[in-house]
């Protein structure tokens, strides 16, 4: 009698119809915590939104050839190396303290950013911002996974990742009218202020999670000096063959994405003479369909697995990706949207997996490993376009070229634990 009332609630206003019904036993608290998760997601993507869609109006307005548009992209991502010795902090003081001090990096960086002067500054306080959105993220989705239930922890990671990705979508909504706006793109960066303006919230949003306060060493621990840099040891000490692996796949997989998607709008105006506003309605009607991938890759990931619906993405992203940057005009947002779902499903199956393998004390550590390795490999692989470009070619032959790397993903995924399903105690058993 009382299960059918629940399973009717409505969604959290944050939580758009088409993404699914919300599980009838989640608690309220628990959707209040992701609520805030999401919120911080979403302006990551914002912020991934404007350099990827004004990459053309920011090359324009310093003077970048378009073969260095690969370079100066790949500069920015290798921002967020330094994320990876941020990151272990989150098992030692907490990973709600370090999720709101990353919050507040990226919006400050953003906002520089768009009063650069330099090519240099803009791309600094990019990467800055970079650094920062990573750990934020990683720290986001530690969190989500300590605090859900078994049964629901893929959904959990997926739904933030959906509402965190409408964040795209915003960014795109301010592009349409990049050449109305009274100062361009640098405009659009102001918008970076929000996350600053939203802190309070979030603070009273997002709690320590409670495995991590049943873990946690004494204060002793916490003040021995260099104990920050302990897990990092622990880490490649005690579960070497999925250290080494989650690292694989987070690389490989993000050379494929990196370039798959850093080049999807710079294309499109170049290739197809495509306006601004061509581009934001493909994303505000294929965009949508694609972003799906999130929620369903992650619902399915926990019903069916995380190895066989991981591997399925991954072999199908790189022909999508060829397929895109090779089919006529018209075909472009045909092609889009199977490209963004394998993309965005592949996305939530890895990082699933990057925080489940690990148990409570090096949880945050192995999401710094797995994000310091997707930032190689997004740098790495917006740097061969580079390479494999030719002076005065085009970049998209070596574009359809490093895609390749999603087969590699998908390979060390199969020979992976499954995690679906399981308790995290499990798992690191």
């Amino acid at each position: 009698m009382d299960a059918s009332p629940a399973k009717r609630r409505r969604n959290p206003w944050w939580i758009p119809p088409f993404l699914g019904r919300v599980p009838a036993d989640v608690p309220e608290d628990h959707l209040r915590l992701l609520g805030g998760l999401a919120c911080a997601l979403f302006f990551e993507f914002f912020d991934q939104g404007l350099l990827t869609q004004a990459i053309k109006q920011i090359a324009a307005d310093f003077g970048l050839p378009e073969r260095e548009i690969g370079r100066t992209m790949g500069l920015v991502r290798l921002g967020a190396i330094p994320a990876f010795f941020l990151l272990p902090l989150a098992d030692r003081i907490g990973r709600r303290r370090l999720f709101l001090a990353s919050v507040m990096g990226m919006s400050l960086g953003t906002l520089c950013a768009g009063v650069s002067t330099h090519i240099t500054w803009f791309i600094g306080f990019q990467m800055f911002a970079r650094m920062c959105m990573v750990t934020a993220s990683a720290t986001a989705f530690v969190i989500a996974a300590e605090e859900m239930a078994a049964q629901h922890r893929g959904w959990a990671i997926g739904l933030i990742s959906a509402v965190g990705g409408s964040g795209f979508f915003g960014a795109a909504v301010l592009f349409a009218f990049i050449d109305v706006l009274p100062f361009g793109w640098r405009t659009m960066y102001a918008f970076g202020v929000v996350p600053l303006l939203l802190l309070p919230w979030l603070s009273r949003r997002v709690l320590e999670t409670r495995r991590f306060t049943l873990a946690r060493g004494s204060e002793a621990d916490l003040a021995a000096a260099g104990g920050w840099l302990r897990p990092l040891a622990d880490l490649f000490r005690n579960l070497p063959l999925r250290t080494l692996g989650v690292g694989v796949i987070g690389w490989a997989q993000s050379v494929a994405g990196a370039v798959a998607f850093q080049f999807s709008s710079y294309f499109v105006q170049e290739r197809h003479g495509w306006e601004p506003g061509d581009y934001t309605l493909m994303l505000g009607i294929g965009g949508i369909l694609g972003v799906l991938g999130y929620p369903l890759a992650g619902r399915t990931g926990d019903r069916r697995g995380r190895r066989a619906v991981g591997v399925t993405l991954l072999v199908l992203l790189w022909p999508l990706v060829a397929a895109y940057y090779a089919v006529p005009g018209w075909l472009v947002p045909v092609a889009f949207v199977p490209m963004i779902f394998c993309l965005t499903g592949s996305e939530t199956i890895l990082r699933a997996l990057a925080v489940e393998l690990f148990p409570t004390a090096l949880r945050g550590t192995a999401s710094g490993w797995y994000q310091l390795c997707s930032t190689l490999g997004a740098g790495t692989g917006l740097f061969a376009t580079t390479v494999l470009t030719p002076e005065g070619a085009s970049a998209i032959p070596a574009v359809q070229m490093v895609a390749s790397c999603a087969w590699l993903a998908a390979l060390v995924v199969w020979l992976m634990p499954e995690t679906g399903g399981r308790e995290l105690e499990e798992i690191s058993a």
